[in-house]
């Protein structure tokens, strides 16, 4: 099948200014498919990609309350590795932390997973994943209770996941956003810890290296790991054992930068970080001639630099970093874990005499963006007087399917 005329991209090429991962996608997704199997977690994230702000989410069709001018915007697709559709859930996301920040140097630190777990770890995400999370709080926690560290206490994590690096490669690690001090076992004290410094990174990374091993050999001794295509050689018992003491014998990286000066550069921060898909839009500079031409951050130069891919193979690594259906990307643990994070907030900010940051989080959509564009959205785009109002509703597309209509079904393949 493929992507009715009225959706298709209309040039040969995309312009600069035009380039989205969904023009991407409805290009090439078909020789993607004539290459790799397309899994259906993939199968729904490229369908979704492809059908959102289309005709085939539907909408409404708004007009000038002073001009007339009538408007048709389109649904959004909600997917959370769609690059059009972060911004409105990363600012109330944001919003709810505003109340829950706590008057506190914040410190950031990075666990990072050895590059020779990656063939393992993308055949088993849910695992691999899971195992990176516990380890990692599990390790920063530990050290909170340890009264040799200075503090003694409870602390509060919040985690998030990345895959990838610059170039849309597997480099899977954790942020990790950690107020400097702790809640007293007795709960009557809030430690805070050193203004410039929370935990040696040589320890954290010992600890971390052994939690996240126990976990991973245990899951390989309960036979829980999957080994398909080319990592099936590690399957076999010997070859298991010399993948994991070469893991052994590396220093595993954990790197903390400096704190944060205060709870607006901590917003800021999370800002970055925590809704981020494993490439923006406005980092795609073009696509011709079945190549894609994207932007990326050149660490070690400092520079930014432009590098050109097959569309496939953009396509391809764009798929490695789709998470495993209902799996949390965003984790909070100790004072943060959900089930007591309000209670726990309240008693430090008390014991801190501090009052929680007003949560805005009641804002409509119109107003979010007003405040992080400067752009009214309601504003009537021809006569710039008039406000928009929601008039008619546009039914989703009549074929009903939209990018799925044109990508062979995972389930169905013999029959497309």
């Amino acid at each position: 099948m493929y992507l009715p005329t009225d959706l298709r991209p209309s040039s040969c090429s995309i312009e600069a200014q035009n380039v989205e991962v969904a023009d991407i996608f409805r290009r090439h997704i078909n020789d993607y498919q004539a290459r790799y199997k397309l899994h259906p977690e993939h199968y729904k994230v490229a369908s979704d990609i492809m059908e959102c702000r289309t005709p085939y989410l539907g909408g409404h069709i708004h007009a000038c309350s002073d001009c007339g001018h009538e408007v048709e915007l389109y649904n959004s697709c909600g997917n959370r590795h769609c690059p059009k559709c972060q911004t409105v859930a990363k600012a109330r996301w944001l919003e709810d932390r505003k109340a829950e920040l706590l008057p506190v140097p914040y410190f950031h630190t990075v666990f990072t997973l050895p590059h020779e777990i990656n063939p393992l770890a993308l055949c088993n995400k849910r695992i691999i994943y899971n195992l990176l999370f516990k380890a990692a709080s599990e390790t920063l926690l530990t050290f909170g209770y340890n009264p040799k560290n200075g503090l003694g206490g409870k602390l509060g994590v919040i985690a998030v996941l990345h895959t990838w690096d610059q170039l849309l490669n597997a480099h899977i690690h954790l942020h990790c956003l950690v107020p400097g001090g702790v809640l007293t076992p007795d709960k009557s004290e809030f430690k805070i810890s050193n203004e410039s410094f929370l935990f040696p990174v040589k320890a954290l990374s010992k600890v971390f290296r052994a939690k996240f091993m126990e976990g991973f050999m245990n899951a390989f001794a309960t036979k829980e790991l999957e080994f398909p295509g080319r990592t099936a050689p590690l399957e076999s018992p010997s070859e298991f054992r010399k993948m994991t003491r070469e893991l052994w014998s590396k220093n595993w990286v954990v790197y903390s930068k400096p704190p944060f000066s205060g709870p607006e550069t901590v917003l800021e921060y999370m800002a970055r970080y925590t809704h981020r898909v494993a490439i923006s839009n406005y980092r795609i500079k073009s696509c011709e001639g079945g190549k894609v031409t994207f932007s990326y951050r050149d660490r070690r130069k400092e520079t930014t630099e432009e590098i050109t891919l097959e569309a496939v193979e953009f396509i391809r690594r764009f798929l490695l970093h789709v998470v495993p259906r209902n799996f949390m990307r965003i984790r909070h643990f100790g004072l943060f874990a959900n089930r007591c994070k309000q209670k726990n907030i309240t008693l430090c900010l008390k014991l801190l005499g501090a009052k929680s940051q007003e949560n805005g989080n009641d804002r409509s959509v119109e107003e979010i963006m007003l405040d992080l564009t400067g752009t009214d959205i309601r504003c009537c785009p021809l006569c710039k007087k008039g406000i928009l109002e929601k008039r008619i509703e546009i039914k989703k597309y009549i074929y009903g399917m939209g990018g799925s209509e044109f990508i062979k079904s995972p389930k169905r393949r013999d029959s497309t």
